[in-house]
């Protein structure tokens, strides 16, 4: 004979399984691997314009800056 406090816990135990799958359910992902999402992010990052040309010159005006200067540094040690 089953008793009353058995069919609860039962029950109680039922109802966490379904809760679990239902869970598990929400995590799908659209993806199959890790390549098919870096190359959607990548694409949709390059529609949104994150890899466009850089329009300041002043990295490539510093970097000549310290290229002249270490070419200066170097003849004057000679």
């Amino acid at each position: 004979m089953i008793s009353r406090r058995h069919r609860g816990a039962q029950a109680a135990l039922l109802l966490l399984e379904a809760d679990a799958v239902s869970a598990r359910g929400g995590f799908g992902c659209m993806f199959s691997t890790a390549d098919e999402y870096e190359t959607a992010l990548i694409a949709t990052r390059r529609a949104q314009g994150w890899y466009g040309r850089a329009t300041n010159p002043w990295p490539i005006a510093a970097f000549a800056g310290c290229a002249l200067a270490m070419m200066a540094t170097v003849l004057l040690w000679q």
